[in-house]
């Protein structure tokens, strides 16, 4: 219910005007949007691939800790998500703006932007790279905790060195964690609004 007639609804309104006659004209002006959607895209695929860039390793050398230090990192980790994303994205823009922290800090080394680094494209992939980065490294983590050590050891028994280990073993089987982090950025990355808006 709470999948199916959500959808409907979204279909019935593309398909009606004001006054709930049939018309195309929705879908027609879409295609004045495709710029946008386009670079939606672009910077969807540009923030996931950054999470996964950093989520990766860290997850790997997550999982070398004792079990202490990687619940003490999992915390961590989660901390800024009980915040709101509201206040977390506004405090991005405190710290980007012509005089924030950001700026303040490189004008002590001459490299301070005139108008600071809110309204850049930058600003944004860094706004949905800290936001969404927990989405990839949990998944990631999550499977990369559960890998059995004793198939690392067959695999350097048999001669594999830690490079072959990790792109032949360990990256295969953590394949689930990292497709599931790959969805959890990218749809709501494509999709964000308000950080756009704001960053």
């Amino acid at each position: 219910i709470f999948i199916v007639v959500p959808l409907f609804v979204v279909v019935y309104y593309a398909f009606t005007n004001a006054d709930g006659a049939f018309t195309m004209e929705n879908i027609y002006q879409l295609k004045d949007y495709i710029p946008t959607f386009l670079l939606s895209l672009w910077y969807g695929l540009l923030s996931t691939v950054i999470c996964l860039i950093i989520a990766y390793p860290f997850a790997y050398f997550l999982t070398q800790f004792s079990d202490n230090s990687q619940r003490i990192m999992m915390l961590l980790v989660m901390l800024p998500m009980w915040m709101n994303l509201l206040i977390r994205t506004y405090s991005w823009m405190l710290i980007l703006e012509r005089n924030g922290i950001l700026n303040k800090v490189l004008d002590i080394f001459g490299l301070a932007s005139e108008n600071g680094f809110l309204n850049s494209g930058s600003a944004v992939v860094l706004g949905m790279v800290y936001n969404y980065l927990p989405y990839m490294i949990l998944p990631i983590y999550t499977i990369m905790a559960k890998l059995d050590s004793s198939v690392v050891s067959a695999a350097q028994d048999l001669g594999c060195n830690r490079l072959q280990v990790l792109r032949r073993v360990i990256f295969r089987l953590s394949l689930p964690g990292v497709v599931s982090g790959i969805t959890m950025v990218f749809v709501p990355s494509v999709s964000t609004f308000y950080i756009s808006q704001k960053l």
